[in-house]
């Protein structure tokens, strides 16, 4: 909420890209609609999985319970992976407390995941919880309705689980296995810049 804020107040005609896996919990799609309503965004694209792909790799809709990564491509990576072919820059909510894998994040980085190069500004990496929480406060803005029942980091339903105090905030995420993001955000695919060696023509403001 906090990110899309943000967003709302520069340019409300920003587009948004859902990724409609068809698998979230109702509780997340709810969320969503209510955001996109109370900011007055403009231009939300939800992203589905191609329908072919999805009935030749997942026609039982249970490939996330013996092959995750399989199952976040298909129904994140690859739709995310079209839709940014059409622009020069994404915007993302990560936040460097979410996970050791985060920890060490630019602000600007360059994502090399396809030839384009495109820039990725994570303009929430250095804020803490505290900061979200007074941000929220001082706007007014709702929280997630599963983040009160123990729910800090919230994806697909069959692999979400609750979070013990004391936890890595995203230990809930594809608990069991060995897998830390859905791969549409991947260290090794983006190359760290400096705040100040942008490409030239990149405007991080959009």
């Amino acid at each position: 909420s906090v990110l899309l804020h943000l967003v709302s107040r520069i340019d409300p005609s920003t587009p948004v890209l859902f990724l409609e896996t068809g698998k979230h919990f109702p509780e997340t799609l709810a969320y969503r609609d209510h955001l996109i309503e109370r900011l007055g965004l403009r231009d939300l694209r939800n992203l589905v999985p191609d329908a072919a792909e999805l009935k030749a790799r997942d026609e039982s809709g249970l490939r996330w319970s013996y092959d995750p990564d399989g199952c976040c491509d298909l129904r994140k990576v690859a739709p995310l992976a079209e839709e940014l072919a059409r622009f020069d820059a994404s915007i993302t909510g990560r936040k460097a407390f979410q996970a050791n894998s985060r920890a060490n994040l630019p602000r600007f980085e360059i994502d090399t995941s396809d030839a384009q190069g495109r820039l990725k500004v994570n303009p929430l990496i250095t804020w803490g919880p505290d900061d979200l929480a007074a941000y929220m406060a001082e706007h007014d803005l709702p929280a997630h309705p599963l983040v009160a029942q123990g729910y800090p980091s919230i994806g697909c339903s069959p692999c979400t689980s609750k979070v013990a105090p004391g936890e890595d905030p995203r230990s809930g995420r594809w608990r069991g296995w060995d897998k830390t993001e859905c791969g549409i955000h991947v260290a090794d695919d983006a190359q760290p810049r400096p705040d100040d060696d942008l490409p030239p023509g990149y405007d991080p403001v959009f």
